[in-house]
């Protein structure tokens, strides 16, 4: 029975539970109710997998939220139809299927890539027991890979068939690195880097799924599936980093000196999860363990924006819709091309500055981890690198500054600069410490990074990132910055920051 609403229709169908009346209802709010709680009460129309008339019974599949810090569950619920009520309940399961996959298309091919070593070592069993289950409740294709040593999952990226609608991986943040480094060496890697891709946390650092996702969801298995059935696409900056002659495309992070050692420093603690980012943390601003080692650098960059108030009202103002349209138009240009012709070109090949002493953090996406919102106004195709430079103080500050860290108020911290930029370098005076791309190690050497607007491809709930930054207690913070312009480049020296920093 459909009763006509203002913007649409309202569904209700009967149904027997325990031999007893009920009805089931499709709200116009998109919420599916039942007037018998004993099966359930209500659930977000969103969070359906399936439903359809099986011989005398209606089934519905979904996703069921459960209390706080408890990862939500595929549930299964049935009702007794008698025959009278089978063409009306018929047309109500076609209603919420209609409403569930509203502008998504239904059983999604995915391809699936599943790191069963990565953080806990639990991703294995998570596929079997949580992920496969769901997905076959939802009616996909799948075809799934199991990677089983280190680059494995770049050779497969590297020769995918692409005949697919999305990408799933089961890991932490370094699968998703190894397979944007494949699809560079695709033959056809436009066409590989706009196939949206779908994490599922299973590994320790699982920032790209808390940036989808939020914190409260980050670490939900089931909702990521959800995403990966019913996620829009989303582009995404993605950065080509340049270490002597090898071109490493980075997606998430750059980080040298005290953000790289509290995840590189701490990989023999993968078993514990991201609990290991805080406790690495903790270790690296202790006076007694690190003796106040220092990292000095030059730092060198093209900056769009350094002043905070401005990244506030962009922040505040800044149209999704708009960047995805805009986007679209700028990559359909070079779908004629193959292999290396189709990457993007690298512009920036000269910066020049003066020496600039201390450590610094670069990201495109707004956590880095659960605890830490790093880059709080990072959009994901704005086509900006954000650049954190901390200048050195004292230990007890570095501790404080943890309080808020996953609210992202360390952005509001005066002796923390912030910069968007579309290129910069780095040159370390020292090759004793750690470089972090992605959280993956490489060599601590001279590195550019420039910036490709809006070349890869996530699948999002929302179409944004999900980070949740209160501006409202921002207050006007005078920026020492002082900029210099050499060679169409904007060399930024920071007074303050020649002083040497914590880090390495």
């Amino acid at each position: 029975m459909a009763v006509e609403g203002q913007q649409s229709l309202e569904h209700e169908v009967r149904v027997l539970v325990d031999g007893k009346p009920a009805t089931l209802t499709l709200t116009r709010e998109g919420v599916v109710q039942s007037s018998q709680p004993q099966s359930f009460r209500q659930i977000n129309v969103y969070n359906v997998l399936w439903t359809q008339v099986n011989g005398d019974q209606l089934e519905l599949s979904y996703i069921r939220r459960r209390k706080k810090g408890k990862q939500s569950v595929l549930t299964r619920s049935y009702w007794t139809i008698e025959e009278a009520d089978k063409e009306e309940a018929k047309e109500w399961c076609e209603a919420v299927m209609v409403e569930a996959y509203k502008g998504v298309t239904l059983k999604r091919r995915l391809r699936i890539l599943v790191n069963p070593h990565g953080g806990p070592g639990k991703a294995r069993q998570i596929y079997s027991n949580t992920v496969e289950p769901i997905f076959q409740a939802a009616r996909c294709h799948m075809e799934t890979s199991f990677t089983e040593r280190a680059r494995h999952a770049s050779e497969l990226a590297k020769q995918l068939s692409l005949e697919f609608d999305a990408l799933v991986l089961l890991s932490g943040d370094g699968l998703l690195h190894e397979v944007y480094n494949g699809f560079a060496e695709h033959d056809d890697p436009l066409t590989a880097f706009s196939i949206p891709v779908a994490p599922i946390p299973t590994g320790s650092a699982n920032g790209m799924a808390i940036n989808l996702l939020g914190i409260e969801d980050g670490f939900d298995v089931a909702i990521a599936c959800l995403n990966a059935i019913k996620g829009k696409p989303m582009k995404q900056d993605i950065c080509s980093v340049m270490l002597g002659d090898k071109r490493i495309f980075c997606y998430f992070s750059v980080s040298l000196g005290l953000m790289a050692d509290l995840d590189l420093g701490t990989e023999h603690l993968r078993w514990m999860g991201d609990i290991r980012f805080a406790l690495g943390y903790l270790y690296g601003v202790n006076a007694e363990v690190m003796k106040m080692k220092q990292c000095p650098i030059l730092l060198e960059m093209k900056t769009a924006e350094s002043d905070k108030d401005k990244m506030i009202e962009e922040f505040r103002e800044r149209s999704e819709t708009h960047w995805r349209v805009q986007h679209a138009r700028e990559l359909d240009g070079h779908r004629h091309l193959v292999g290396d012709d189709a990457l993007p070109k690298l512009k920036h090949d000269s910066l020049k500055g003066d020496a600039d002493e201390g450590w610094a953090n670069a990201g495109s996406s707004p956590y880095v981890g659960r605890d830490f919102m790093q880059f709080p106004v990072a959009h994901a195709s704005d086509g900006l690198i954000d650049i954190v430079a901390q200048e050195i103080t004292t230990r007890s500050e570095l501790l404080k500054a943890m309080d808020g860290a996953e609210k992202g108020k360390t952005f509001f911290l005066e002796t923390q600069h912030y910069f968007k930029a579309q290129a910069y370098r780095i040159t370390p005076y020292s090759i004793d410490g750690n470089l972090a791309i992605d959280g993956e190690r490489y060599p601590l050497q001279p590195f550019t990074v420039e910036c490709h607007k809006a070349l890869g491809t996530l699948l999002s709930p929302t179409g944004h990132y999900a980070a949740e930054f209160d501006t409202s207690q921002f207050e006007r913070r005078k920026q020492r910055v002082q900029c210099v312009n050499d060679d169409d480049m904007t060399v930024t020296k920071r007074k303050g920051l020649g002083k040497l920093l914590p880090c390495c």
